[in-house]
């Protein structure tokens, strides 16, 4: 069983070695761990991958080989677990459902507030408590047009707020590319320079100084040329964005390779007052927005990656944020870094189709001048064809 499953991380291209699964084979002998697949993939984890940047290759790897495996939510507040016990889903019409009314922000909020005072137990498929099922805004389960997730799986991607700490993973810059057509729609964007040292044959110059000096050879030698570009990349992730990650990591890849200066960083729905580089120390690592203005010079092209896809109050409301209480609405500091960096577009892999039919996208396009284009072929050349102009 083992060897099977070293055999299918090398298929999955990971750089893992005999002597690596060897060492994994004596962590089971000495009983380091029990016999539960939560363990076996911390120990596994920790043995066969030496590079962090390789953690979403392995994890990818071991889901597809020990199929049925998921995390459990790391709830940040005691929200009894009895509460959240899933044992039946609702299913409603569509005039059932237009007839559940939306309560507003301040509403929403202040309502909360209150159950969480007055329930003292379990409840299912209501309207009113927190529970699983029914049609009440605060639970899972459920259907509620505008509500606060607490627990279980996004279902209708309604829920303003989440309440559970989430797990975010990096996108993968390794990725190789099944086609070039991503490479060369970014090539439009670029602006060459020759800088360093000389590595390059001048063959012009060499013919030129030959001739001049009688047949003598006189071999001329120039600096090779780079791309000047400089590109700040801001990606969303998590949430939504786990449909597209295929497509993200392949513009990720391509982006590394072909821009020598790139810049980037991670946000969740609409970027706040902070970002990171890191998702696994997201909370740990932060880097102020205001940072990230200050740190980088006009000349960057800034290029956000993400499907715009959540509630309006994420961008329009302090304390919108589904993770935290956020001073500031997310359209405050987008239309910061988009006067610091005026060369901006928005690359939204969600099918251009929808757009018209999400709330939050049409927000967002206000908010980038109409500078928002598809992750397409098309849609890249016209991004790149702005932003180099």
């Amino acid at each position: 069983m083992l060897i099977d499953f070293f055999y299918s991380l090398r298929t999955a291209k990971l750089p893992v070695s005999i002597k690596e699964y060897l060492v994994l084979l004596e962590g089971l002998q000495a009983g380091v761990i029990d016999t539960s697949v939560e363990q076996f993939y911390y120990l596994a984890r920790t043995t066969l991958v030496k590079d962090e940047a390789h953690f979403d290759k392995f994890d990818r790897a071991f889901a597809a080989y020990f199929k049925g495996v998921e995390t459990v939510a790391d709830f940040t507040q005691e929200v009894p677990l009895e509460w959240l016990r899933r044992t039946l889903e609702i299913e409603l019409t569509p005039e059932q459902k237009a007839a559940i009314e939306k309560m507003g922000w301040d509403e929403l909020m202040e309502t909360l507030k209150k159950r969480f005072e007055e329930q003292k137990g379990r409840h299912e498929g209501g309207s009113k408590w927190i529970g699983t099922g029914g049609t009440s805004p605060f639970g899972n389960s459920g259907y509620n047009p505008q509500g606060i997730r607490i627990g279980g799986a996004g279902k209708n991607k309604s829920a303003v707020k989440v309440w559970e700490q989430r797990a975010y993973k990096d996108y993968d810059d390794t990725k190789e590319l099944g086609t070039r057509n991503i490479k060369v729609a970014l090539r439009r964007l670029r602006r060459f320079a020759r800088e360093g040292n000389e590595l390059e044959l001048d063959l012009d110059g060499t013919i030129h100084g030959t001739a001049a000096n009688a047949g003598l050879l006189d071999i001329r030698m120039i600096p090779e040329r780079h791309n000047k570009v400089k590109v700040l990349l801001l990606m969303d992730v998590g949430g939504t964005m786990d449909e597209h990650i295929h497509r993200v990591e392949e513009l990720f890849s391509a982006c590394k390779n072909e821009f020598k200066h790139l810049e980037f960083y991670y946000f969740h729905n609409c970027v706040y007052d902070f970002m990171w580089k890191n998702n696994r120390r997201r909370f740990s690592e932060k880097h102020s927005t205001w940072d990230v203005i200050r740190k980088y010079n006009r000349d960057y092209k800034l290029v956000f990656v993400g499907d715009a896809t959540m509630s309006p109050y994420e961008i329009l409301q302090p304390g919108g944020s589904v993770e935290y209480n956020n001073e500031e609405a997310g359209a405050e500091w987008l239309q910061r870094l988009t006067h610091a960096f005026p060369k901006y577009a928005w690359i939204n892999p969600e099918p251009q189709g929808v757009w018209g039919y999400r709330q939050s996208i049409s927000v967002i396009q206000q908010l980038m001048q109409q500078r928002m284009f598809p992750l397409t072929l098309q849609g890249l050349e016209g991004a790149m064809r702005l932003l180099s102009k």
